[in-house]
């Protein structure tokens, strides 16, 4: 069993990368390691009046490109190998839609389901007056994340507002509309994805009505369920933490997602949609074009990605395939749409709130939707177009895109070259 943990094996991806491209040894190691990480440990009373800890995290892994962005997860596995290969994702990811970010992220080890409100509530304020000194609209941009929602957002925005004595809603993004929200932010992450499908679908050789499963129906799988289905795709199967269902024939979306709103698993509408009941993991060997990991990282490896019979892969959870599996899925001849690329919708549509906070004026939906698309295609056919230049994967292709800004700017300040003369 290998040793290496997350961050190694994300770190693969930039030694990669760095072959392919003229840059100093300064960037990489720059890359190599976050600018930094704090820990702390919240302590809060609970409902019974007892007080209860929860370990805490923020990393900002480089702010060379701009104020760190990224977001806090709530969940009970979170750990700090997480949160520091999470924030170099959101680097590259930043880098790659050419946003002015550098990446950042948090966490807080818990279970929120086992929280009531309230308790939710004074956890999501102590984490904001753990990092205050470190947050800010100018240094570092909290947004949801895992098990985190919009009026979580609004409360840590207000306790920012509370310490510092002014009102800063350009601090964290992914807030309520009322409070400083972004219109489009919701279905941001999956909009995203799903216009690169649609700008790619040639390239790709997926029809315009083609077959869709999706792993883990969550915010973003349900989102891009609604938005395939709409433009007349076929979804097929879909999962959550407790099962999954498949029906070759089509799933009806909608009546999937009311259930999943309802508090049902997708497992309890099997017999009502006519679907058949499979284990989890099947789910990636169900005949479909397209296969959408939506759910946590890790979730295809070398044991499983032979299975997996989509002839292209759409990563819109946070490295949900393994180094190794990617390999498989090459030598198999199936495309990989990257996280960093596929899933940047969600920070693009949180940049645009961002700007809207500073700026004081807000644009309509349709507003969103157009600047979101023009990112999402430019950057998608530049990552397209070297991929094919250069004969390599679409994952590849977007890390030497990332990179290459990034070095810019790293070398911008000064490399060994200069300074040795």
């Amino acid at each position: 069993m290998s040793d290496d943990t997350l961050l190694d094996r994300a770190l693969i991806r930039l030694e990669e990368a760095a072959n392919h491209l003229q840059i100093d040894a300064d960037v990489t190691e720059k890359l190599k390691y976050p600018r930094e990480t704090t820990k702390t440990r919240l302590t809060i009373r609970m409902d019974d009046g007892s007080r209860k800890s929860f370990l805490a995290w923020r990393c900002r892994y480089d702010d060379t490109r701009g104020p760190t962005k990224g977001g806090i997860r709530f969940h009970p596995e979170s750990n700090i190998e997480e949160v520091e290969t999470l924030a170099f994702w959101m680097t590259f990811k930043c880098a790659v839609m050419n946003l002015p970010y550098g990446g950042g992220k948090g966490a807080i080890r818990v279970d929120p389901h086992k929280l009531s409100r309230a308790e939710l509530e004074r956890l999501s304020r102590a984490y904001v007056q753990a990092f205050a000194n470190i947050i800010g609209p100018d240094r570092d941009i909290p947004a949801p994340d895992v098990y985190t929602n919009a009026m979580i957002m609004g409360w840590m925005a207000d306790e920012y507002n509370q310490i510092t004595g002014q009102v800063s809603p350009a601090v964290i993004t992914g807030k309520p509309i009322a409070l400083g929200g972004s219109l489009g932010r919701t279905d941001a992450t999956a909009r995203g994805g799903f216009y690169l499908v649609r700008h790619l679908a040639s390239e790709l050789g997926l029809d315009k009505d083609h077959s869709v499963a999706i792993q883990g129906f969550g915010n973003a799988g349900q989102f891009y369920a609604r938005l395939s289905a709409a433009d007349r795709n076929t979804v097929v199967a879909v999962s959550d933490s407790a099962g999954a269902i498949y029906r070759p024939g089509g799933l009806d979306v909608e009546k999937l997602i009311a259930g999943k709103n309802s508090g049902c698993h997708v497992a309890d509408m099997a017999s009502e949609l006519g679907a058949t009941v499979i284990a989890p993991d099947e789910l990636l060997a169900v005949e479909a074009d397209l296969l959408v990991p939506a759910a946590l990282e890790d979730m295809i490896t070398r044991h499983n990605a032979d299975a997996i019979k989509a002839k292209v892969v759409l990563e819109l959870a946070n490295g949900p395939i393994t180094p190794e599996a990617d390999t498989v899925l090459n030598g198999k001849g199936v495309i990989v749409l990257p996280d960093i690329l596929a899933n940047a919708g969600g920070v693009t549509v949180s940049y645009f709130e961002w700007v809207q906070n500073r700026q004081g004026y807000y644009w309509d939906l349709e507003e969103i939707h157009a600047r979101l698309l023009k990112i999402v295609e430019r950057e998608g056919r530049a990552i397209w177009d070297i991929a094919c230049k250069r004969d390599v994967s679409v994952r590849s292709a977007a890390y030497i895109h990332a990179l290459g800004r990034l070095a810019t700017a790293i070398e911008a300040h000064g490399t060994q070259s200069f300074f040795a003369g």
